[in-house]
């Protein structure tokens, strides 16, 4: 599971550094494909509502049930979770706007953009340095397989999905340097 997890987490590493390139096209003053960004963040939006939450929730209950002092980490990796949601979604909402036409200024959507990307690594760096040690620590193999269970196919079906629907981005992710995870 544990490794389940860290490949997941490389998955995402790779949808930030797309939207990272698009980030510095635009604080270069240029006009980034829009569309692309717009795919990128539909993703991971789709992508925390069917494995970030779930798995969230069942390692929430479980760790608190096993583990008490486990609660402030788990709490404020909610609370960071639920923060790079709303974000997210705000940054949803402009694209849609510039998508439109709309005026929307680049150099604040850039700086938004860029403070939700250092706000996702951070919560991925949590994760990785705080919630999976607690799993490791914790869970035996029946909690691993509940997690398991928990979750949808997994980051490789939905990076499948998106090369048949998206070729564009797909190839955007391809040529991703290898996140360091």
């Amino acid at each position: 599971m544990l490794p389940q997890l860290r490949q997941d987490h490389a998955n995402m590493a790779r949808m930030l550094h797309v939207l990272q390139l698009k980030q510095k096209t635009l604080a270069a003053g240029e006009r980034p494909n829009f569309q692309l960004v717009r795919e990128v963040v539909d993703y991971i939006l789709d992508y925390q509502e069917g494995f970030t939450q779930p798995l969230e929730k069942v390692c929430t209950e479980r760790l608190m049930e096993l583990d008490p002092s486990s609660v402030e980490v788990t709490e404020r990796l909610a609370r960071d979770y639920r923060a790079l949601q709303s974000r997210l979604k705000r940054l949803s909402n402009d694209i849609d706007m510039i998508l439109m036409d709309a005026v929307v200024p680049m150099e604040h959507f850039a700086e938004d953009l860029n403070a939700y990307l250092k706000s996702h690594r951070a919560y991925l760096r949590d994760e990785r340095e705080r919630l999976f040690p607690l799993i490791q620590e914790n869970f035996d193999d029946a909690d691993l397989e509940a997690l398991a269970a928990a979750l949808p196919e997994g980051a490789q079906a939905q990076v499948k999905r998106l090369e048949e629907a998206y070729p564009e981005l797909y190839a955007e992710l391809r040529d991703a340097p290898e996140p360091v995870t």
